[in-house]
């Protein structure tokens, strides 16, 4: 059985995307193709598709953290959490009040694997504890989890 080569026409002409006189933000393609999208755990994706979206040129931009973390609707250490991972994956700088989208490094950094020894990794890390956890507080309510 023999596929049909696929069209490159737009499925939808008249809404083709231009930058018309605006900012334009871009991700390149590497960063889909070359993992760079899938070595980013999903609090990282969000930030950095937001600071993508509000930079300029350069790549700079000045929103604060409260503000992002409103925006993206974040509390703050996971804000905190998600910005020192795109600053360890070399994906952005940060000088305390800018912040700048980076060149793509030369490759991906993936956050290595690591055991699940105490009863704290497994509460945080683990699914099966996790899914545990929480099907456990909707039964009793006024149960608390140890810490």
């Amino acid at each position: 059985m023999a596929f049909a080569p696929q069209s490159r026409a737009p499925i939808l002409p008249d809404r083709v995307r231009s930058i018309g006189g605006q900012s334009f933000a871009f991700l390149p393609h590497r960063f889909l193709r070359e993992g760079f999208l899938c070595s980013l755990t999903a609090d990282e994706q969000r930030l950095y598709l937001f600071l993508v979206l509000a930079a300029d040129r350069n790549g700079l931009s000045f929103y604060h953290y409260d503000r992002i973390a409103a925006i993206l609707e974040m509390v703050v250490d996971d804000y905190v959490e998600a910005r020192n991972g795109l600053l360890a994956k070399d994906l952005i700088a940060f000088d305390g009040t800018r912040f700048q989208v980076l060149s793509l490094p030369t490759k991906p950094v993936h956050r290595p694997s690591r055991a699940l020894l105490a009863p704290r990794d497994l509460e945080d890390d683990d699914p099966a504890t996790v899914r545990q956890t929480i099907l456990a507080s909707l039964a009793d309510p006024g149960r608390r989890t140890p810490r």
